[in-house]
């Protein structure tokens, strides 16, 4: 039997030794420098870029960043409704490189399987619509890839702050800009640890050209099966990622200053749906990473413990109630003033650990730890969010953007019976092996 002191221990190891290696880890990571005479540059990348509405300010302003950096060709793919609207931003930027194209529906999948045949270069990048790109981008990203054991490689990001923002946008923008730094934080140690990543982010994401031709990645891309019951034509970045994996492509994560992508995120109550929407999709995801694909168990031990395990078992108002309820516990023998000193230690930890991996974050905005209480409150708020994607994920409903979920149905359906059962044959199997 287990007593209090050992159930303690174990939870407070692990709930906080993924904390602290990947502190150590994020201080050791270094990003892969651009050759002196590299084979790859500018001239072999196709930017790629789906849009809901083809044309706008936040539209122009990316693809102006991205032509800075010289690809050989920008693909804009939107659908056929905002097809002229992006004909006539594509002539108002009057470039040879930007060519566009649409698709009937507004689905990413579709957009991106659209601009894959046009492309002639060996590295494709994708890049969402609300990006803005520096100018040192295209070197770091395509360092990696110099090495063909390489198939994918992410980018550092960061909130590109509103200008002279009210108190509401501050808050939802703070909110915003901890969510980003706090996936840079686990991406760059992950990956020191064991080459491991959650998710290339689509944000902006490299992967080899040979690879999205594939006529196998293609079928399964346009025909993800989740559960068995339904088509999932969204989580696009999730699925090309666990398809890198699982097919022995080594994935890279630049963390470096000139490999920093600015993007925006709802600045109002609308952030609450976005968070909603990345929960279901890490819910969807990581299920399928551990308990159907498995390649992570062996493949990235430290990120499956680190990253994935944490949809399933982080709950941090639930973890924090439990370490101080088996201490309280455990210290009943001690005398009151060693209570107190160890209760003062344990709680002093607990809120260092709510803002440890945010340093870098509060080094470059030091105003912002003001907003601390409102970050540790929203941890525990998140946790609601969690439960409620936990038990709505066959919902892909965005809710933050206008237009985008006109056709949402489309964008998860259900599969026929026969489908179904064919899909529990092949798991069958599978688990056999």
């Amino acid at each position: 039997m287990f007593s209090c002191n050992h159930v303690f221990i174990l939870l407070f190891l692990y709930r906080y030794l993924r904390l602290v290696v990947n502190l150590l880890a994020f201080c050791l990571h270094q990003p892969i420098q651009p050759p002196d005479d590299p084979q790859l540059t500018s001239n072999d990348v196709t930017v790629v870029i789906p849009s809901l509405q083809g044309d706008g300010d936040e539209l122009l302003e990316t693809i102006r960043s991205i032509l800075a950096t010289e690809p050989s060709q920008i693909i804009l793919v939107t659908i056929e409704a905002q097809e002229a609207r992006a004909q006539l931003l594509a002539k108002e930027l009057s470039s040879a490189r930007l060519k566009v194209y649409s698709v009937a529906q507004p689905n990413k999948r579709r957009q991106m399987v659209r601009a894959i045949p046009e492309i002639r270069t060996k590295i494709t990048i994708f890049a969402d619509d609300d990006v803005t790109w520096p100018s040192t981008l295209l070197p770091w990203m395509l360092a990696p890839l110099e090495d063909e054991r390489y198939g994918g490689v992410g980018t550092n990001q960061r909130l590109r702050r509103a200008e002279d923002p009210s108190w509401q946008q501050r808050v939802w923008g703070y909110l915003g800009a901890l969510y980003l730094e706090r996936r840079n934080f686990d991406c760059a140690s992950c990956m020191f640890v064991d080459g491991g990543i959650p998710c290339l982010s689509g944000r902006t994401v490299a992967y080899r050209t040979s690879i999205l031709l594939d006529k196998e990645f293609t079928e399964q891309f346009t025909n993800e099966e989740w559960l068995g019951q339904y088509q999932l034509n969204a989580d696009d970045d999730n699925f090309i990622t666990r398809w890198l994996i699982s097919h022995g492509q080594k994935i890279s994560y630049q963390h470096h200053k000139q490999a920093e992508v600015f993007t925006t995120l709802e600045d109002n109550p609308k952030f609450l749906k976005q968070c909603l929407r990345w929960s279901r999709s890490n819910w969807r995801s990581n299920i399928t990473s551990l308990f159907c694909d498995r390649h992570i168990w062996k493949n990235q031990p430290w990120s499956t413990y680190a990253v994935y395990l944490t949809t399933v078992s982080h709950w941090a108002l639930l973890w924090d109630c439990l370490l101080v309820y088996f201490y309280l516990d455990m210290a009943q023998s001690w005398q009151k003033e060693n209570q107190s000193v160890g209760l003062a230690v344990l709680a002093s930890w607990m809120f260092l650990s709510k803002f440890l991996k945010l340093l870098g974050h509060y080094i470059q905005h030091p105003v912002d730890f003001l907003l601390l209480p409102v970050s540790i409150l929203f941890g525990y708020f998140h946790g609601l969010i969690k439960g409620y994607a936990m038990i709505s994920l066959n919902v892909t409903a965005w809710g933050s953007r206008e237009g985008a979920d006109d056709d949402d149905a489309y964008r998860m359906t259900r599969l026929s019976s026969k489908h179904q059962e064919a899909f529990e044959s092949r798991s069958a199997v599978c688990y056999t092996q």
